[in-house]
This record gives C-alpha cells, structure tokens and sequence, in this order.
C-alpha cells in the first residue's frame, strides 16, 4: 500500500472545510499489511502488521470485538473482490458511480471525507439506502497524519465519524481508512476502540492520476492477483475516467469468477 491522494489544490480545500468544522466542534485470504517506523503504509502478501500497543487516549480492548489489525481481505473468501470508493461524496461523481454500481449489481465501500458527508447528507444517505458500507476517511486527508501528535490523529478519526453519522441518520462506518495509508498503532488502536476496522488496499487503480480509462482498466486486470480490496475515487477532480473504468471493470471481474463483498470486519 503506497500513498495516494489528491492534489494541493483539494487537500487545501478540505483543509480549509475540516479547520471551520473543527473550530466549532471535533477471512479467507493470506493478504495482510506490513507495518513500518514511520507507520503502515505498505502492503503486499504474506506479511502480517505488528500489534498495535493502545496509547493514551485510546481504549485497550476494540468494542465489540473489531481487530485492530489493517484488513485486506474479503468476506467472500479466497474469489471476491472489495471494491472500495475514496473521497466522497461528491454531488458530480457519487451519483454516477452509484448507477454503475446499481447497473452491476455490486455493493462498495464508500470512505469519506468528514466535510464532504457533512456538505452532502443527502448523497450519504443515499449510499447508505443502496446498501454499500460507510468508511471514515478522516476529516481533511492529510496524508502526513501519521506524524502528527495522538491529539490530532484523534480529532481527525472521531470527528469524521461524527460528521458522517450525522450525516447518514445514524449509519456508523463500519471501517478507517488513513489518508495515503497514514496509519499508526494508536491510530488503529482508537478505529477499532470506535468499532472501526482498519482497512488497507491491495490494488491501486491510479485513477487518481487520471491516466486514461484504459490504463485504470489495465492496472486493474495486471494487480487484482495482490489481493482482492481494490481502490477507486469519486472526488477530488474530474472523475469520469473512473466512472469509465468502472463501467468495463466490474462486468471483466464477473466473468473471470470474482465475487463482490465487503472487508472483512472480523
């Protein structure tokens, strides 16, 4: 797992939302994440993540029994595949990926941006209604969180998840996702306290990159073997190559015998 993310010109628009939002409040699969010094942003097959060690402020035990360990697999077992969505909600591109998703039958798993629940509700619900899971993405995408104090990581994690319950009528995430992979233990650690499952990515579509809607394709048919949770996006720019890639993706994955799940949560 490699950093990804959006541009200056969006980071600082999220920044920009998350700092006015944040002054007035706060299974069967060999896939999993290797940890490093500086925090876990890698992954590839085989190599397992180092417990996390609950820090201060963070609860020792996750509620209700979520690991705290970053998930790659899905639970369709060894032939499904994680579709996950980025960024979102976007009023321009959620609705679109939604249709396609609809089209082919295919539930997701939407990580979120807190101020873009929170500006759009109504595309939140809307996910929610059609059946994908709810994902915590944090509050402003700062890719370099996993350097920040525990205070920070905290505000980032829990505000978020405040903004998109609100925002779903009550519907909690069911996972985190750190910025660019920008986990740490205690970052985990207080995701899985929260009932949040860390979730990771084995391919990468690059669609980010907007490298044409054949090179995501590509990129996608080349990688799917590194695990079954695959990365797209649905903000942050001009996101009609993924709507693109998606439309030929999904129906290519059917036919090679793939399955459509979620991360697994246990």
């Amino acid at each position: 797992m490699v950093r990804h993310g959006g541009g200056r010109g969006w980071h600082g628009r999220v920044l920009a939302a998350a700092l006015g939002v944040t002054a007035v409040a706060a299974a069967t699969s060999v896939w999993t994440a290797q940890a490093d010094p500086a925090g876990e942003r890698h992954a590839r097959p085989g190599v397992t993540a180092r417990p996390a060690t609950p820090a201060a402020g963070a609860q020792g035990s996750a509620r209700a029994g979520v690991p705290q360990s970053i998930v790659h697999a899905s639970d369709r077992g060894p032939r499904g595949v994680n579709i996950t969505i980025d960024d979102g909600p976007d009023p321009v591109w959620t609705p679109q990926v939604l249709q396609v998703l609809r089209d082919n039958g295919v539930k997701a798993t939407f990580c979120m941006v807190g101020p873009q629940a929170q500006a759009h509700p109504d595309l939140v619900k809307a996910v929610v209604a059609a059946g994908h899971r709810l994902c915590d993405h944090s509050v402003s995408h700062d890719t370099g969180m996993d350097h920040k104090a525990q205070s920070y990581q905290s505000q980032q994690i829990t505000d978020a998840e405040r903004m998109i319950t609100e925002a779903s009528g009550g519907v909690r995430p069911v996972y985190y996702r750190a910025p660019g992979g920008a986990f740490t233990p205690y970052s985990r650690a207080l995701a899985a306290s929260h009932g949040m499952r860390p979730l990771g990515w084995n391919v990468d579509s690059k669609d980010f990159e907007r490298p044409g809607t054949a090179a995501i394709v590509a990129t996608v048919q080349q990688e799917i073997s590194n695990g079954p949770t695959i990365l797209f996006h649905d903000a942050g720019g001009d996101r009609s190559q993924t709507v693109a890639a998606l439309r030929q993706v999904l129906p290519w994955l059917k036919q090679q015998g793939y399955s459509f799940g979620f991360p697994a949560v246990r």
